[in-house]
């Protein structure tokens, strides 16, 4: 008999889902949705509010990644201005956000992700999770929490507030770094860094290689990329144009300014969240394994995958070596792992790059703004995906119209495609266990969500 088989709450991501897997007469996968309950209505309740207070309020929209809405929208503002951040002030936004992203990746690695790895994806839910982790290598796990702790200090000694923060404002930063402070945060990040290269090779030695038949079929799908490029075709997360990759691996570059000619955003009736899609493809939307149409994904994965290169040179080695294993563009969603660790490294060593810039301490941090009409996009590379804020002025500086697209946002149609190909390749004949449902967990908890 028919039924409908719910995963809710979907465990050990950074929000609020679930799944719906309906099957059919004979027990296989007839349909499967992801729900997302993330209806924020930030884009009407910033209406009408003096453009400079937004980076204070959009930052909330998320307590893990406050950093990068934070100053997607200093940005966005910058434009609606006219503001144009000293390079100081431009470098110390940019610090910030980098090792934001340092702390958030280490966060998801070993919090919610690395229990199906390390502790087994079939194993007891009781113990697979981050308590099951620690218990299993203490010693690991002390020095996780002891680096995670030092990058999120290292934000709030320096800035004020590591979530919810306040430092950047319109036209650069708040405060300006003393030298203390650059050799201070120097040194940790310094530190940071060898973790991260310990993690990788950890995982590539210790991880990876038990679970390859895994990643190469579980919740795999075949989509386009998104991510952010410099003039050089390297990764960047602060700055540069958005690059937009086919399946095939031929790619479109744009402005940001220009986002709206490029990607539609659709929206499906089971999610309040809306789906991205690019439409300058001339393909439309759909979400049908086969022939999915206007389909591309965001975050790690695809910004390693739309990249010619990395900007660091430990990076640029992983990345070498990823790609002899996968190609490129790498198409298995469980690689957004690997693809994770990779960009931790370049996390950490850009923050050391800018820090041995003393050049960063100049104290002429913030242009001076005078509020007026204007239209201003804002973007960033946020951990979960390519984050953009795009605002409209009047004459007096009050936002008249706000669209948002956040990171996750990207990549909830491929999340849906990615369930509903684990769960067709894992249920077969109405046969499902608490391993099964797991796995079908971890095609989702791949993307960050």
């Amino acid at each position: 008999m028919a039924q409908v088989i719910n995963i809710a709450p979907i465990t050990r991501i950074e929000g609020h889902a679930q799944i719906a897997i309906k099957l059919d007469d004979d027990g296989n996968v007839a349909d499967s949705k992801v729900h997302f309950q993330s209806l924020r209505g930030f884009e009407k309740f910033v209406e009408g509010k003096p453009a400079e207070e937004i980076p204070r309020i959009v930052n909330r929209i998320c307590g893990i990644c406050p950093w990068h809405h934070h100053l997607a929208s200093n940005k966005a503002v910058d434009k609606c201005f006219g503001a144009t951040p000293p390079p100081a002030g431009h470098k110390l936004r940019e610090l910030m956000q980098t090792i934001a992203h340092a702390e958030d990746k280490l966060l998801h690695f070993f919090f919610l992700a690395s229990a199906d790895f390390v502790i087994g994806p079939d194993s007891d839910y009781k113990v697979r999770n981050v308590i099951g982790v620690a218990q299993a290598n203490p010693e690991l796990a002390t020095k996780v929490v002891k680096t995670r702790q030092m990058t999120k200090m290292i934000l709030e000694k320096f800035a004020g507030k590591a979530i919810h923060p306040v430092a950047g404002v319109v036209g650069g930063f708040a405060k300006p770094m003393v030298e203390e402070d650059r050799k201070e945060i120097l040194a940790k990040m310094e530190e940071v860094l060898e973790f991260a290269l310990f993690t990788i090779n950890f995982a590539k030695t210790e991880v990876f290689p038990k679970y390859l038949d895994t990643v190469k079929t579980l919740g795999v799908i075949t989509t386009g990329f998104l991510g952010t490029v410099d003039d050089q075709g390297a990764l960047n997360l602060y700055d540069g144009k958005l690059r937009m990759m086919k399946p095939d691996g031929t790619f479109t570059d744009f402005s940001v300014d220009n986002y709206a000619d490029y990607l539609g955003e659709h929206v499906e009736p089971y999610s309040y969240g809306k789906m991205p899609y690019a439409k300058f493809w001339n393909e439309g939307f759909s979400l049908d394994l086969d022939k999915p149409k206007g389909v591309y994904r965001s975050n790690c994965l695809a910004r390693i995958n739309v990249a010619d290169k990395m900007a660091t040179p430990l990076a640029q080695a992983e990345l070498e070596e990823f790609r002899k294993l996968f190609g490129r563009p790498a198409q298995a969603t469980l690689l957004y792992h690997w693809a994770r660790l990779i960009e931790e490294v370049y996390a950490c060593e850009h923050a050391i790059e800018l820090l041995k810039d003393t050049s960063i301490t100049d104290t002429n941090i913030r242009a001076k703004v005078e509020p007026k009409a204007g239209r201003g996009v804002g973007c960033v590379e946020a951990p979960r995906g390519t984050l953009i804020h795009d605002y409209s002025t009047d004459e007096n500086g009050l936002i008249t119209r706000a669209n948002m697209i956040v990171g996750t946002t990207h990549n909830l149609g491929p999340i849906n495609m990615s369930v509903n190909q684990a769960a067709r390749l894992l249920i077969q004949k109405g046969k499902v266990d608490e391993g099964i449902l797991n796995k079908i967990e971890m095609s989702v908890r791949a993307y960050d969500p």
